[in-house]
């Protein structure tokens, strides 16, 4: 097999038909067809069902494998020309959305004065789809909330922020400053789904003190809970970031003590070594937090962001 073969069939999954994938490639849909039928010879599968053009089960896989190849050959090259200090290559990032509203202004900013021939490709996504992409290698890092376990991936802390229970102005709790977790017990809540990076850390905390969290429902995205919680829906127990103080006078946030902070981080595929492009980044995001998080309320940093020294 060679990498014309595996970019046709990447080019075929991307692009749903031969034609286009041929169009895309720059070539002829007989030389897009020729490569792919020669990847199935030499696998002894079919690839694409050429009754409706998807991909097959085994197709699938081997596009996942295709991409990431692929990738790999891009930063290679990426790498070899980088040797002279002028950096550049892809950088293809995953980022939290709630982390992405205020950082990426920033961090690409930054990028483009200096590493301008670095290319950013921002996905934006929740930890939980994000991660199987870093692992995969269709992305080289990402800025995800812990936690997470795999140990594929190098994990590295950026910041912690407060989580706090957000309300509606209407909402009968709006007038609280303050309230413990054994108060919310009977309060139905906007939840994060089981297992979820979020949920896990709630339910940790909720099992600490003893309180059992009721959900009015389960919601899979920390920007959509703040949403629902400012449409008056119900009450949302969020990270600080997810509520900008520009977000209107409607929304009240209560402070519960006993939540721990979210803590996000910066993860990485333990191997192969991250490209120069991808190296470059992550340097200058540490910048960019260091500059920019304390003008976040509720973002901390250094020592006093992780209490007692533990990463939840």
């Amino acid at each position: 097999m060679d990498v014309r073969q595996l970019a046709a069939i990447v080019a075929v999954a991307d692009h749903g038909t031969f034609s286009a994938a041929a169009r895309a490639l720059y070539t002829v849909q007989s030389n897009v067809s020729g490569h792919v039928a020669k990847l199935e010879r030499e696998l002894g599968i079919t690839l694409v069902d050429r009754s409706n053009g998807v991909l097959t089960e085994q197709g699938v896989r081997v596009v996942e494998r295709a991409r990431r190849v692929l990738h790999e050959i891009d930063d290679i090259a990426a790498d070899i020309a980088s040797l002279d200090n002028d950096i550049s290559g892809d950088a293809r990032i995953g980022v939290i959305g709630t982390t992405a509203r205020w950082l990426m202004p920033q961090l690409l900013s930054a990028i483009g004065r200096q590493h301008p021939r670095v290319h950013p490709i921002i996905s934006e996504g929740q930890t939980t789809t994000i991660v199987p992409g870093v692992v995969s290698g269709q992305l080289n890092a990402a800025i995800i909330h812990l936690p997470i376990d795999d140990p594929e991936l190098v994990v590295e802390p950026l910041f912690a922020e407060d989580l706090l229970l957000l309300v509606h102005s209407s909402h009968p709790l709006a007038a609280r400053e303050t309230m413990s977790l054994t108060e919310l017990e009977d309060v139905p809540l906007l939840l994060p789904p089981k297992g979820t990076p979020l949920r896990r850390v709630l339910d940790r905390a909720a099992r600490s003190a003893d309180v059992s969290l009721r959900p009015l429902a389960e919601i899979d995205g920390v920007r959509l809970l703040a949403s629902l919680a400012f449409d008056g829906y119900g009450a949302a127990i969020v990270p600080a970031t997810a509520a900008p103080r520009q977000s209107g006078d409607d929304l009240r946030r209560v402070l519960v003590p006993e939540l721990p902070r979210r803590v996000v981080a910066w993860v990485r595929r333990r191997r192969p070594a991250p490209s120069a492009a991808t190296t470059a980044v992550a340097a200058i995001l540490t910048e960019v937090i260091a500059l920019h998080a304390h003008e976040q309320p509720g973002v901390h940093l250094g020592a006093e962001a992780f209490p007692l020294n533990r990463i939840p």
